[in-house]
């Protein structure tokens, strides 16, 4: 029952928010009493915190995935992109940006283990783009790998970001053309205009 009711919590929060769906919603829509939900969660911020690394973990297995297989580090960049944006559910409510308002300890916590995750990640990637000719050999990547962390957090911002101007995909594809560009050797730029390319 706990894990239904994670799958299903986890569902409503990346789809109306952490702060817009209560108790009564999630025990509605799963079709069971608010009691049964208590049995499992304490309480509601219990629960966030739950949804949180369950997202967390689902979402860096899959990135851990990606990067094992050790594709292109420019594909490899737009894939991940691809398998988060999917399971963010395009980020229509703003979840990290709500985490960070309403739970801030949940947020500060998440940070951080998102922080060790992409590090790794990161580092992987720039150290493979310079050594096939994709990445400038004159990059400092323990500075562009924390400066790319620190800008996918600051684009998830919706009051820099307003939802009404910028959609979170067309946020990604900004960014992650913006990173590229200002790494990319010549033969990494006619490797990203492709991509760029299918993205539009």
């Amino acid at each position: 029952m706990r894990e239904k009711i994670l799958i299903h919590a986890t569902d409503l929060f990346l789809n109306y928010g952490f702060k817009s769906i209560t108790m009564d919603d999630i025990s509605n829509h799963i079709g069971i009493s608010k009691k049964t939900i208590y049995q499992h969660f304490e309480n509601k911020t219990t629960l966030v915190e739950a949804v949180s690394m369950h997202v967390f973990n689902t979402i860096s297995c899959g990135i851990n995935d990606i990067c094992s297989s050790k594709k292109d580090p420019i594909e490899e960049i737009f894939n991940i992109k691809h398998f988060v944006m999917e399971h963010l559910k395009d980020e229509k409510s703003s979840p990290q940006y709500q985490l960070q308002k309403y739970y801030p300890k949940i947020f500060n916590t998440l940070k951080k283990k998102q922080f060790d995750i992409m590090q790794e990640c990161v580092k992987d990637n720039l150290l493979r783009g310079v050594e096939i000719g994709l990445y400038r050999s004159s990059i400092n990547i323990e500075f562009i790998s924390r400066i790319y962390f620190n800008s996918m957090v600051a684009i998830k911002d919706k009051e820099l970001f307003p939802l009404q101007h910028f959609s979170v995909n067309t946020l990604m594809i900004y960014f992650l053309e913006y990173h590229l560009r200002g790494i990319c050797t010549e033969k990494g730029i006619l490797t990203l205009n492709k991509f760029i390319k299918n993205q539009s």
